[in-house]
């Protein structure tokens, strides 16, 4: 059983860390060379990012699923942490409007050219979007610490 819980807690850290990881690759990376590239316009550039963004939701998702499944677990076992409950609550929330609001409303806007996107509408919900995506990378990082904490000083 042992060997069960080192896996699970080790599986849970790893999809903690990539998906930090890859929210770090693609707004420090991804996202800057791709909206200073010069070939295409800058719609272009964003039906790109968006359709990066998109499928990078299937991710989300599956680290919305493992958040649920592992921290469900460790309060039906009354191992419960208030910062954990808190953070992951917070990621949770955060994947959820990301994948649920603001890519799809992102995406709609965009289907209706390149005019669209220069509105209000579009400026604040793409603004929304970065502030939650933001969100999402600090509880997840405040979520590994915690948790990588929890593992090696276990309260017995």
């Amino acid at each position: 059983m042992r060997n069960r819980r080192f896996w699970a807690d080790t599986f849970y850290l790893m999809i903690l860390a990539s998906t930090l990881g890859a929210i770090l690759i693609l707004g420090i990376f991804v996202a800057p060379v791709i909206f200073t590239n010069t070939t295409l316009s800058h719609f272009d550039n964003g039906i790109i990012m968006a359709d990066i963004f998109d499928r990078f939701g299937y991710w989300l998702y599956v680290t919305l699923f493992v958040t649920v499944i592992y921290e469900g677990y460790e309060f039906k076992k009354f191992k419960r942490d208030n910062i954990m409950m808190t953070f992951s609550l917070t990621s949770i929330f955060s994947i959820l409007m990301f994948n649920a609001v603001y890519t799809p409303k992102i995406l709609q806007i965009q289907s209706f050219g390149k005019e669209a996107t220069k509105s209000d509408e579009f400026t604040n919900i793409h603004i929304a979007s970065e502030l939650d995506f933001k969100i999402l990378a600090f509880a997840l990082l405040v979520m590994f610490i915690r948790r990588y904490y929890l593992i090696t000083h276990p309260k017995n």
